[in-house]
């Protein structure tokens, strides 16, 4: 029988194994896990299964599973499914996080279930899985300058200007996720969802009081999972 469905049980970073790979716009959901995992108390120690890298955690006395599957991309669904039927994990309490061109670089959506966005790894564990009704969180990569996205694009690394700027996100995401893991998702969505970290500042006080809220907010929330 399957614990409380409301219940992250199961956080998959997405990406592509190997060094070319690494640092790559496309792997931000293995960037986004190695962030999550130096946040942690302690070393979770690292195991190799269901053709992903796991590891086993323990959040407010439940276990929690952190996985990066190695199948590449397209393929993620099978090592995600494996892993959450072996430990009776329900979809809902599986928790995707990967990259989207469609979202702005500073920006992180959150969300309880919904389509693919044409996103291949997406795809797979929703073939796998059976179902849209997994929670994901999206990182804003962008698009090129002319609009447009492409492998090529998706498969390139992050200027230096970018590095700073993705070195935030990743810190505003995995904020997030513990959020998440505290309050359930719709308070993680309240609090990060409008949040961007690219935005300029203006000379707008209601505005640069509301940025002062919001940075506020990201250091009072809770490090430590």
């Amino acid at each position: 029988m399957y614990s409380e469905p409301e219940k992250i049980r199961l956080i998959a970073g997405l990406g592509n194994p190997g060094p070319e790979y690494a640092g790559t716009r496309h792997n931000v959901g293995f960037a986004f896990i190695e962030r999550f995992l130096a946040k942690m108390p302690g070393r979770p120690e690292r195991i190799h299964a269901f053709n992903s890298y796991c590891w086993k955690c323990t959040y407010a006395g439940e276990r929690l599973f952190l996985q990066t599957p190695l199948t590449y991309m397209n393929l993620s669904g099978s090592a995600v499914r494996g892993l959450a039927a072996s430990e009776r994990i329900a979809p809902e309490q599986v928790l995707v996080v990967h990259d989207d061109m469609d979202l702005a670089p500073g920006r992180i959506r959150i969300r309880a279930n919904g389509s693919s966005g044409g996103h291949n790894g997406i795809n797979s564990i929703i073939g796998e899985l059976g179902t849209q009704n997994f929670p994901r969180v999206r990182i804003g990569i962008g698009r090129m300058a002319d609009g447009h996205g492409s492998a090529d694009y998706v498969l390139s690394a992050f200027s230096e200007e970018e590095k700073v700027l993705m070195d935030k996100v990743l810190d505003l995401a995995a904020d997030a996720v513990v959020l998440a893991l505290r309050r359930g998702l719709p308070a993680a969505m309240t609090r990060y969802n409008r949040v961007d970290l690219a935005e300029p500042e203006t000379g707008d006080d209601s505005k640069q009081e509301q940025n002062t809220d919001i940075q506020q907010k990201q250091q009072n929330t809770p490090q430590e999972v």
